[in-house]
């Protein structure tokens, strides 16, 4: 008997329908041995581990020694990246029967994938562990050192996280950015044409055109009355079609998916969370459906490539099929060719209607992942756009407005991944226009002045804010989602509308770590050692001069800081009402463990508290007309609920219910 060992059950099932009798497959559900719960387990002298093994695990390590004595080959096929071969390096160290050990590696779970594997076993990538333990120890040790100083100088129950508190920071500075915005008023001015026709013609198309320059000048119109002088002269001006410019434009399809862009289009196209997305893509990994999810790599194994281009050639016919294959170079530098970016395992599995587990959800990022490989290899879209230029003769002045029409010429990978709209350069969408010539004379049906203003950058949202993680090289794809569930579970950021806000407790931890220990928050150090961790999986590097390279001056630091930092006091939210028990005091909005509540600003001296509830203002419950309030679940989830419950069992996941008049 052989026994082949992987981390999921859902995995071993998959496995097991492309084996034989001969083979045993066990799963470890995740890691088995870990750095221990309760103390530092690392030697800072020597940067030595002390694992522990993981609560619960026992008695399957005590399956898998007796599974393994008996077997005549055994088989490490965790994942293929820095976890997975962590979780075969602790098994082979803990099961006996060394000689019968090999490490099988495969980036999607199909017969033909796990023939190949089985036919060219390999021993464990010790440079991989490495790296994976590097990465560990670094976090143990900004982790265990600095959330013990967070207890004593802010509060009690906090942590710290060499990712996490960077992305915190983020949030942070875009909040404070926001808040000191200063909004600039200007004008934009819009005219409404219709070209002129004869009486027993019908009626020609309307459009708008937007007032761009004056005199040749490029126009900014900045106040009220200039704006008001301007309109008074376009609607008395004549207008004729100065120019009429039309261009193709090729649009490629965009690269295959790998983690972060997967990440990114499942949180813009279904609203999901990172988290979220990639409990799903484990799931379609695991029933072998989709390469694995946790790449940065766009590489496609040119098998793969060949069946997509039969496939759209039969489906689609041969003007949708380029004359040779798409390649897509890699930009991470963290990125190995041999893994592949995330694709079907199977092409012609198409859209969304699999029979698969985890029902709805598995079917729409399985059909996310389908399309995008396939439009991926198909040809560009063309589209032509049409810019016309009016010109206004007005009595004192030469008026220009533009506007921009497009017309799709061929579909290409939109055949597959869907229209979208087309857009200028300030994103306003392209309507359609009529035809017209140079000279071609307008009547005007409207002059709109409008008044605007600069708006404050927008907050991060799930796919904006993993864009920015990994442009700034902080993270890698497997630390995304965990990061982000994390930062809320700990209140240090919140999220209201699919957008990231940080809590007030969030800014105070923040501020500390930004004044005492700025390197720990520095884009660029915590980028750089990102490089490093790759560096040791890649062999360039060893781990114990990386983290003594750290930690001296960070423990150096720490000291200092114990010594000479003051308490911070984390502000409170004052609600404007007097406290219900003391009379004394005002009610105010405190962060606890479990989020917010209210209390009183008398506490201790007044020991008065209770839940915080947010109320909607403007939204009442679709069922009982009552109020509509934020709640969350045991779990942590946002989500919106009638005031009147358990009377009323409203609840809205993901929109709020319509305005009541």
């Amino acid at each position: 008997m052989n026994l082949i060992i992987v981390e999921s059950p859902t995995k071993a099932k998959t496995l097991s329908r492309f084996l034989g009798s001969d083979y045993r497959v066990e799963a470890t559900m995740g890691h088995v041995r870990d750095l221990p719960e309760k103390k530092l387990g690392v030697n800072v002298e020597t940067f030595e581990p002390e694992y522990a093994v993981v609560t619960g695990k026992k008695e399957i390590i005590d399956k898998l020694k007796k599974e393994a004595s008996k077997a005549s080959k055994i088989y490490l096929a965790t994942d293929p990246d820095r976890e997975g071969e962590a979780i075969a390096w602790h098994i082979a160290d803990l099961i006996s029967g060394k000689s019968k050990l090999s490490r099988i590696t495969f980036h999607e779970i199909t017969k033909s994938a796990i023939d190949k594997a089985l036919a060219e076993p390999g021993q464990i990538n010790l440079e991989l562990v490495e790296a994976q333990l590097s990465r560990r120890i670094l976090d143990r040790l900004v982790g265990y050192k600095l959330s013990p100083l967070l207890w004593q100088k802010v509060r009690r129950g906090l942590s710290a996280g060499r990712v996490q508190s960077v992305t915190v920071r983020l949030i942070v500075e875009r909040e404070k950015e926001i808040e000191k915005f200063v909004p600039v008023e200007y004008w934009e001015i819009a005219t409404l044409l219709q070209k002129l026709v004869g009486s027993d013609l019908p009626e020609a198309p309307k459009f708008w055109a937007k007032l761009v320059r004056r005199n040749g000048e490029k126009l900014e119109v900045k106040g009220e009355v200039e704006a008001k002088e301007i309109t008074a002269e376009l609607e008395k001006a004549g207008y004729e079609i100065y120019s009429v410019d039309k261009k193709d434009f090729r649009r490629n399809p965009a690269p295959p998916f790998i983690t972060s862009t997967l990440q990114q289009a499942a949180a813009n196209r279904l609203g999901w969370s990172s988290k979220r997305t990639m409990n799903v893509a484990q799931s379609l990994y695991e029933q072998g459906l989709i390469t694995y999810h946790r790449t940065d790599s766009t590489n496609l194994a040119g098998e793969a490539v060949n069946r997509a281009r039969d496939f759209i050639k039969e489906n689609y016919g041969p003007n949708y099929l380029p004359e040779k294959p798409r390649l897509y170079p890699t930009k991470s530098k963290s990125a190995q060719e041999a893994h592949e970016a995330i694709r079907p395992t199977n092409v012609e599995a198409e859209g969304e209607r699999l029979e698969v587990e985890d029902g709805r959800d598995a079917n729409k990022l399985y059909g996310l992942i389908w399309k995008r490989f396939v439009a991926c290899q198909m040809e560009a879209s063309v589209v032509e756009i049409t810019t016309l230029t009016v010109q206004a003769a007005g009595e004192k002045n030469i008026y220009h407005l533009e506007t921009k029409g497009a017309w799709e010429k061929f579909d290409g990978w939109r055949k597959v991944y869907g229209k979208v709209d087309e857009t200028d350069e300030q994103g306003n969408k392209i309507e359609s226009l009529p035809e017209v010539d140079k000279g071609t004379e307008l009547k005007l049906l409207e002059v709109k002045p409008e008044q605007k203003f600069t708006q404050p950058p927008p907050r991060y949202n799930e796919a904006s804010l993993i864009k920015a993680l990994e442009e700034l090289g902080i993270g890698r794809p497997s630390t995304y989602a965990p990061t982000i569930s994390t930062i809320q579970e700990r209140n240090y950021v919140e999220k209201q509308e699919r957008q990231f806000l940080p809590t007030v407790l969030g800014v105070a931890v923040t501020d500390f770590l930004m004044e005492y220990f700025p390197n720990i928050l520095d884009y660029q150090f915590t980028a750089k050692m990102e490089d490093d961790l790759d560096a040791i999986a890649n062999g360039e590097k060893q781990r114990v001069p990386i983290l003594n390279e750290f930690y001296r001056p960070f423990a150096e630091k720490l000291e200092g800081v114990k010594r000479v930092a003051q308490r911070v006091a984390v502000q409170v939210e004052a609600t404007g009402e007097s406290c219900p028990k003391c009379k004394e005091g005002s009610v105010v909005i405190r962060v606890g463990r479990f989020g917010k509540f209210l209390s009183c600003s008398r506490f201790p001296a007044c020991d008065w508290r209770a839940p915080y509830v947010k109320k909607i203002e403007g939204m009442k419950c679709p069922k009982c007309g009552g109020d509509i309030v934020y709640k969350r679940t045991k779990k942590g989830k946002g989500f919106y609920g009638c005031a009147n419950w358990p009377k009323c069992d409203f609840a809205s996941w993901r929109k709020l219910p319509v305005k009541t008049k």
